[in-house]
């Protein structure tokens, strides 16, 4: 059912894993936090300030903030709290899409009777997740989920921004071209080239001409996004289209060896989530940033589609090899891997059965014994002695 009018919240919690640290430390508040150690996982508004962003360099962050306070990452209690809030969501509607562990859209236009206006029902929702969680939230509620997070980021910290349906474009316009979804610093350097820099001066121009400038994808996107053209209503019970999990390096050299064994240790991570969510998968991405902060993507679709982990990893081992050149040219600082094509687990082809072990259980017994004990309990030789990076939680697959 269509709803009309300003319904659509986006409801995103701020500086999330710090915002967890200080509610759980009260020597925390108040005072610049930094999550993380090589590199920054989250930074507290009072970081923040001192121009610290997630995904910098640990060392570049306490330059810019000395007096910073360094806490390690407690992915267990970013986890806990993640579901409380969920929580809250669900109790508020029954209409929530999760995006990510912190954020959510949630649909109330049909909740007016029983609830009260989308405005009333945001403060609410933020008033809840505080009593309830202790974190606070900010949320903006627009006609379009495209605006909703629009207005959510202009809202932060702590905050809630409602855009009428006739003031949408008086809203939109003034802001910059990076607030478009889409927009990144490669295309915002295209656009700013060429004086445009506003989200109305992309608006101003034909779709033809963005089009010529960023190709057809992109062109016809932002033009569509500049006008608050996002027909996507909130869906409930939306499967992800892939899965995967990525791994900051840092800036010092590293051996094939040493890549090799990060690359390992993530295909074991997604190919469990892959079993555990009951999908298969049938396409592998590589996942490559290098030292000057350029990324390429690799892929490879096999044959048929599966959630063996040996065949993932030789996927992914061809991939890498592959990109080697790449790689001792240019550095690297992040590796990641990425599960897509997916399908329910029953999907597969039945194959002749051939003399051997029964396909996956290897798999199985592994996926038993770090279930029972923790992912610890078991690892492979090339990784011991080796930080086996952070595993960062997720919604459910």
């Amino acid at each position: 059912m269509f709803v009309s009018g300003a319904t659509i919240l986006h409801a995103d919690l701020d500086s999330f894993y710090a915002s967890v640290e200080q509610r759980d430390d009260p020597r925390l508040r108040g005072r610049p936090v930094i999550v993380g150690g090589g590199v920054v996982l989250a930074a507290s508004y009072e970081a923040k300030h001192y121009g610290v962003r997630t995904a910098m360099s640990g060392g570049r962050a306490l330059r810019l903030c000395p007096h910073a306070i360094v806490v390690p990452p407690r992915m267990s209690a970013y986890s806990a709290a993640s579901k409380a809030v969920f929580e809250v969501f669900r109790d508020t509607t029954p209409l929530v899409e999760g995006i990510s562990i912190d954020e959510a859209f949630l649909e109330v236009g049909g909740l007016r009777k029983i609830a009260g206006t989308p405005e009333e029902i945001a403060a609410r929702l933020r008033a809840e997740v505080l009593e309830r969680v202790g974190l606070p939230i900010t949320v903006g509620v627009a006609r379009t989920k495209f605006l909703a997070k629009v207005a959510s980021g202009v809202a932060k910290p702590d905050g809630l921004l409602v855009v009428p349906p006739d003031g949408e474009l008086e809203f939109l316009h003034p802001l910059p071209v990076e607030r478009l979804w889409g927009v990144g610093r490669v295309t915002a350097e295209k656009l700013h080239a060429r004086g445009i820099t506003t989200v109305g001066q992309v608006a101003a121009l034909a779709e033809s001409t963005l089009v010529g400038m960023l190709g057809r994808a992109s062109g016809r996107h932002l033009h569509a996004l500049a006008h608050n053209v996002d027909p996507r209503r909130v869906r409930v019970g939306q499967r992800r289209r892939s899965i995967g999990a990525q791994r900051a390096l840092g800036r010092s050299p590293r051996t094939r060896a040493e890549l090799e064994a990060f690359l390992a240790a993530l295909v074991d991570r997604v190919t469990r989530r892959l079993r555990a969510a009951h999908r298969v998968c049938r396409t592998v991405v590589l996942r490559l940033r290098f030292a000057d902060f350029a990324r390429v993507t690799r892929s490879h679709t096999l044959l048929q589609s599966t959630d063996d982990t040996q065949l993932v990893l030789d996927a992914a081992r061809r991939l890498l090899r592959e990109a080697m050149p790449m790689i001792d040219e240019r550095g690297v600082t992040l590796i990641g891997v990425a599960l897509s094509n997916l399908d329910r687990e029953n999907a597969v082809q039945l194959a002749l059965p051939f003399p051997g072990e029964p396909a996956g259980s290897l798999d199985a017994a592994v996926d038993h014994v770090r279930d029972r004990f923790g992912t610890a309990a078991l690892t492979r030789a090339a990784l011991l002695g080796r930080d086996p990076g952070i595993s960062v939680p997720l919604l459910p697959d």
